[in-house]
């Protein structure tokens, strides 16, 4: 499939990254994107290349699409790999680590607490790496927000820290952490609170697709289609961003090429409403399939985003007003610190939930609360509890 490149972009965020005189970079770079808005594909294609080029060494996890790892484990065997290139830095590291022999295609590297072995610390393997090839690493971290959902993936952060404040120090050539979460909410637990690894790090929104790529589009379209940007822009906006939805639109075109300007608006269109529709009527059945006490957790935590507090009894009162006055149901079940847990742990199971090893929650994507909205589900009530329990003006 054709890709849209961001060349310009991917330049500006490569100089901000590199360049040893913005201080902000030195401490890590935090990106947050809705899910499915092309981030990953313009790190992979635009940003990793545009690092290369400028003779950085590039080191790229992706937390997402490794969801059945450990986190920690996805960070360390991403680091692993790319020593595993450089047959001498492996050896140094191999004597470092007391091992006589190494088999180069399979270096056994495993997490001991922060390291990548029982001798050799993470942020000792990667000032080798840079000390050896005399040039800067950048780690990107994609989804980082995973990252506090296990220990292992947490102590990964740490190390990734000491090894950030080593190698940005002395003779050492420097290591830049770029981190990017689909859920700003999450990303943002990693450098607002004192206990992360990256406290006050800067962290930026990822610039959505704008004009040029709706102009790309058009001109992949049937030329009799000649849709306009502009037309586009409102249908973009409402797809959420999302590349793959105008990709559906050109599907429709493409069935035939005799369009007139005006039928091929209203197809674009239609494809893009029906696919929008058909994903809020999927979640909403979805929902519609939990427990009474499971989808007021749900709606009253949406509504509430970083002000949840699931546990106080003024909270637990607003799972009650839910199901009762919005849902009119009765409630045939307590409504006590143990039963929200379980809600809390089966939404969890059942993909609506992020939760970080602090025990704090959050939708797992933005798509969720675009559902509840659509379904008129975040009423009054749940919104009724602010911050620390109390009672909403």
């Amino acid at each position: 499939m054709p890709i849209f490149h961001r060349t310009a972009l991917a330049q500006e965020l490569a100089t901000h990254i590199l360049d040893d005189d913005l201080a902000p970079a030195r401490s890590g770079l935090f990106l947050g994107a809705r899910r499915r808005t092309g981030k990953s594909t313009f790190l992979q294609q635009d940003l990793c290349p545009e690092l290369k080029r400028r003779g950085a060494i590039v080191i790229y996890a992706d937390l997402w699409e490794e969801r059945d790892q450990d986190p920690g484990d996805v960070i360390v065997e991403a680091i692993r790999e790319e020593l595993a290139r450089h047959e001498s830095v492996v050896m140094r590291f191999a004597r470092s680590a007391g091992m006589e022999r190494v088999n180069m295609g399979g270096v056994a590297f495993t997490m001991d607490r922060v390291g990548l072995g029982k001798q050799v610390s993470l942020a000792k393997a990667l000032a080798m790496l840079s000390d050896e090839c005399q040039r800067m690493i950048v780690l990107i971290v994609d989804e980082a927000q995973h990252a506090i959902t296990t220990d292992k993936g947490s102590n990964a952060l740490y190390a990734l820290k000491a090894a950030r404040d080593k190698l940005n120090m002395g003779p050492h050539h420097g290591l830049r952490i770029v981190a990017t979460g689909s859920n700003r909410d999450k990303l943002a637990m990693l450098v607002e609170w004192k206990d992360q690894a990256f406290f006050c790090a800067p962290m930026k929104e990822f610039p959505p697709l704008g004009v040029d790529y709706l102009n790309w589009i058009c001109e992949r379209a049937p030329a009799s289609a000649a849709l306009k940007a502009g037309a586009l822009s409102a249908l973009f906006e409402r797809s959420g961003y999302r590349p793959e939805w105008m990709q559906i639109g050109l599907n429709a075109l493409a069935l035939r090429d005799n369009w007139t300007p005006e039928e091929a608006a209203a197809v674009f269109a239609e494809a893009i409403e029906s696919r929008a529709d058909s994903r809020i009527q999927n979640l909403l059945a979805l929902i519609g399939l939990l427990s009474p006490l499971q989808s007021a957790v749900l709606r009253v935590l949406a509504a509430q985003g970083r002000r949840f507090v699931p546990f106080w009894n003024r909270t637990l009162e607003t799972f009650r007003l839910v199901i009762e006055q919005d849902d009119g149901n009765d409630v045939d079940e307590p409504i006590n610190v143990e039963t929200v847990q379980q809600a809390l742990d089966a939404l969890k199971d059942k993909g609506f939930l992020w939760r970080s090893v602090h025990g704090v929650y959050a939708l797992e994507e933005f798509g969720i609360r675009e559902a509840l909205e659509e379904g008129r589900l975040l009423t009054e009530s749940t919104q009724r509890v602010t911050l620390m329990g109390r009672q909403a003006a």
